[in-house]
């Protein structure tokens, strides 16, 4: 099967897990890092579910799946511990859904993350090799580290102020696209983010401390 790939806002949007075991809580903990609006369906939740449900991120109800559940929902993820149910889960949504055991059965698939601020690097294999995906992702964990999240906050800051700063377009487009080079991530990895971020301020004041007309 070949996946369409995107990036979803869920932010304030419902979503539904169904399901209160480990995959189930992992599931809930990355759909709220996205301010998604979660609900549990499980007689059953981990202490970790609990603990997120006695803090009202989550709304939990404490029985099994009945067929009306995911109205309204975004998203879907069945992760309970049977086969039979995340099926029958699966042919119940009208829209995205992803079965943990069974991703066959869903119409999407979660794939291996590298998250670094506002930066995130997806990998798949659609299913081939799960087990190859995590070790893709872990080799990227070591080449894209903590300052290239710090940069891209940076960057966005600087970016704002490029706007303002640097009225002639193409020489604001040279500068934005500099910052962005296959050098300047090199450096940012030799210098790491501190030194590198100085040395770009000051070299930024001393060139547009006044507007360009």
């Amino acid at each position: 099967m070949n996946y369409y790939p995107a990036f979803l806002d869920l932010n304030e949007k419902k979503t539904v897990v169904i399901g209160g075991g480990a995959v189930a809580e992992r599931k809930v903990r990355a759909l709220l890092r996205t301010g998604a609006q979660v609900s549990v369906i499980s007689p059953d939740i981990t202490a970790g579910l609990l603990s997120l449900k006695d803090r009202g991120a989550i709304k939990h109800y404490r029985r099994h799946y009945r067929k009306g559940d995911l109205q309204g929902a975004l998203i879907v993820i069945a992760a309970t511990s049977s086969s039979t149910v995340n099926a029958k889960i699966a042919d119940d949504a009208g829209h995205l859904v992803n079965v943990v055991d069974m991703p066959e059965k869903g119409n999407f698939i979660v794939p291996s993350r590298v998250k670094r601020g506002p930066l995130t690097i997806a990998i798949s294999t659609e299913g081939a090799s799960p087990a190859l995906a995590k070790a893709i992702r872990k080799e990227i964990e070591g080449r894209y580290d903590r300052d290239f999240g710090l940069y891209l906050y940076f960057l966005e800051t600087l970016r704002k102020k490029a706007m303002v700063k640097i009225r002639d377009r193409k020489k604001r487009e040279k500068f934005l696209k500099s910052l962005a080079s296959a050098e300047m991530l090199e450096n940012l990895r030799k210098k790491g983010f501190k030194d590198l971020s100085k040395s770009i301020t000051a070299s930024f004041n001393r060139l547009f401390t006044q507007p360009h007309k």
